[in-house]
């Protein structure tokens, strides 16, 4: 898998709350949903591997070593949903109301 954000793993990423990081996950998450359901696989498989890549940068950064089992857990469980059998029984709609948490509070922390 490539690096899609490079400018972001290059430390900028690490200067972003966990709420602005979850956001932007989320908003990967979303666009993997629209996609599949619009019936395009390869720009859904490519918005999850975004999703991925930016939650591991999530999980890399120091300041959430106190978090590691929520977020590797995160991962787990999105893995399962989007690629595997979904064993842990998420849907699409319970992802839309985690993310949007995050994405609420993002927005309130900037004011808006």
């Amino acid at each position: 898998m490539t690096t899609v954000h490079q400018d972001l793993a290059a430390g900028r990423w690490c200067e972003l709350p966990l709420v602005e990081q979850l956001a932007h996950v989320g908003s990967e998450v979303e666009r993997t949903i629209r996609w599949r359901d619009k019936g395009n696989a390869e720009y859904a498989r490519r918005a999850f591997e975004r999703a991925l890549e930016l939650l591991d940068l999530t999980i890399a950064d120091p300041k959430h070593r106190s978090r590691l089992r929520e977020l590797t857990r995160l991962r787990e469980v999105l893995a399962d949903h989007f690629w595997f059998d979904n064993r842990y029984g998420s849907s699409d709609e319970s992802w839309r109301r985690y993310f949007h948490a995050f994405t609420h509070a993002a927005a309130l922390s900037r004011g808006r």
